[in-house]
């Protein structure tokens, strides 16, 4: 099966953004920012929609198309929590936010996610938990993750295919890509083994998983 052909007639069924989403795509795009693809737009749209969460926590704010996103289909009483190192994509977050509207329902925490998740209680729980940060990051905050998780939660994780070389042998991969990828295998192991979890993972976009916390 032709990838690209599957992708364009996947993204001919994609709903319209509002305006201002569809904005800061273009913006996205010109200025060489990494947000959500069509593909896991579609999908966060899916579970928005159909889990109605009531506290999300995202790691990874760049510019805030994808925190800006979910809330377009949560409701009204959902407040998201997300996380940004980057000085540059912070401004342009918050300048986001408030031209939305959004600055009540969205809390922008600015520092290196490892430091902020660690500063973040039990009481602060969330049912549902987006990353899509650094991706040789992800089995560093995973410990943290899983104990902001509610039980019954939902832990959504993108990019982990990392443009296909995931599947490669490690030898295969250039060396200066090698701790991403050993980071993401081990990521990988520890969700799909992990007894609290269960874990699908999907041809989405860049790759996606979606984990169920059990307890």
């Amino acid at each position: 099966m032709d990838n690209e052909r599957l992708a364009a007639f996947l993204h001919s069924f994609d709903h319209t953004l509002p305006p201002l989403l569809n904005q800061l795509e273009q913006e996205a795009k010109e200025d060489n920012v990494p947000i959500i693809r069509p593909q896991m737009q579609s999908l966060l749209r899916f579970l928005m929609t159909s889990i109605q969460p009531k506290r999300i926590l995202e790691v990874g704010t760049a510019v805030g198309f994808s925190a800006l996103f979910m809330s377009t289909f949560t409701p009204k009483n959902c407040h998201i929590t997300t996380i940004e190192r980057y000085d540059k994509y912070i401004a342009k977050a918050k300048e986001h936010f408030e031209l939305a509207g959004k600055m009540e329902e969205i809390t922008l925490l600015e520092g290196d996610a490892a430091e902020v998740l660690k500063h973040l209680t039990e009481n602060e729980s969330y049912d549902f938990i987006f990353m899509d940060a650094a991706k040789g990051q992800y089995i560093h905050f995973l410990p943290d993750i899983l104990r902001l998780l509610k039980p019954k939660g939902l832990l959504v994780s993108d990019n982990i295919f990392q443009e296909g070389e995931i599947m490669e042998s490690k030898y295969a991969i250039p060396r200066r890509n090698r701790t991403i990828y050993k980071r993401m295998r081990q990521y990988l192991d520890a969700l799909t083994r992990s007894d609290l979890l269960e874990t699908v993972i999907l041809p989405v976009g860049d790759g996606v998983t979606l984990s169920f916390k059990k307890v």
